[in-house]
């Protein structure tokens, strides 16, 4: 059987720590990568975990590669703190894992997400995947602030089942990472994006809430939908925004 590491990246997760690392006790290693935390998670995760190391955060993919050449095990299971890996992708994993000689590189691995308390069906929501199943030495994220996906060297699968995802505490939290992705989102758009006009502000914008209210069904989520579409809508406008505030030196 194939080894396993399970990585998690955390920072101030002290209300995620012990149920994700719950989730992945069946990896052979648990190595957490805390982001100097101050709420006791990096305490906890010492308590639970195979091996705790330390960084000063600087985005996300910039964490998960320097964590991910660290692990002992030559398959990576990557999983957020906000995430939880569901007794049936447990056992289909462990199963894949058993084979002689796996198929692919790495692995999607899709997500049931949660929103407000309530399952997002649509939204935009719908189809959300992301690999985090992979061979340690084959892959990278790719260097972006936000929204980095993995570079495969190699071919990629996908598993039939899926995370849970539960990004959502209090919706003044949930504001504040919108705030925090639109700042990263402005730098990453900063070199291909031109001059700033009225479309970026007024019409993208509107087609963001367009997009995931109406194109994408969230009109079908309810309420939910409906917030999911309008804080679509202001990260957009406060990517702009904050693009524009970037470049006179005004952050």
């Amino acid at each position: 059987m194939h080894k396993l590491t399970a990585i998690i990246p955390t920072g101030n997760e002290i209300h995620n720590i012990e149920a994700v690392i719950a989730s992945v006790s069946f990896a052979d290693e648990i190595l957490v990568v805390d982001s100097l935390s101050t709420d006791g998670t990096f305490e906890k995760a010492q308590e639970l975990a195979t091996k705790v190391i330390k960084r000063e955060y600087q985005y996300s993919a910039s964490q998960k590669n320097w964590a991910i050449p660290q692990a002992k095990h030559e398959w990576i299971l990557l999983v957020d703190a906000d995430e939880r890996v569901t007794p049936e992708l447990k056992e289909e994993i462990q199963a894949l894992l058993k084979q002689p000689e796996i198929e692919h590189t790495a692995y999607w691995i899709g997500r049931m997400n949660h929103f407000m308390g309530e399952r997002v069906h649509y939204s935009g929501w719908r189809n959300d995947k992301v690999i985090r199943l992979f061979k340690r030495d084959f892959c990278t994220y790719e260097d972006k602030h936000v929204h980095a996906e993995i570079k495969v060297d190699g071919t990629v699968g996908k598993l039939k089942n899926k995370f849970y995802h539960n990004t959502y505490i209090t919706f003044d939290k949930y504001l504040e990472k919108m705030n925090r992705y639109a700042w990263w989102q402005a730098k990453d758009y900063d070199k291909k994006t031109g001059k700033l006009t009225p479309y970026h502000f007024v019409i993208k914008p509107f087609y963001g809430f367009f997009k995931h209210y109406i194109l994408q069904s969230g009109f079908r989520d309810g309420l939910v939908g409906f917030t999911i579409g309008t804080i679509q809508a202001y990260v957009v406008f406060m990517r702009y925004l904050k693009l524009w505030l970037l470049r006179r030196g005004r952050e």
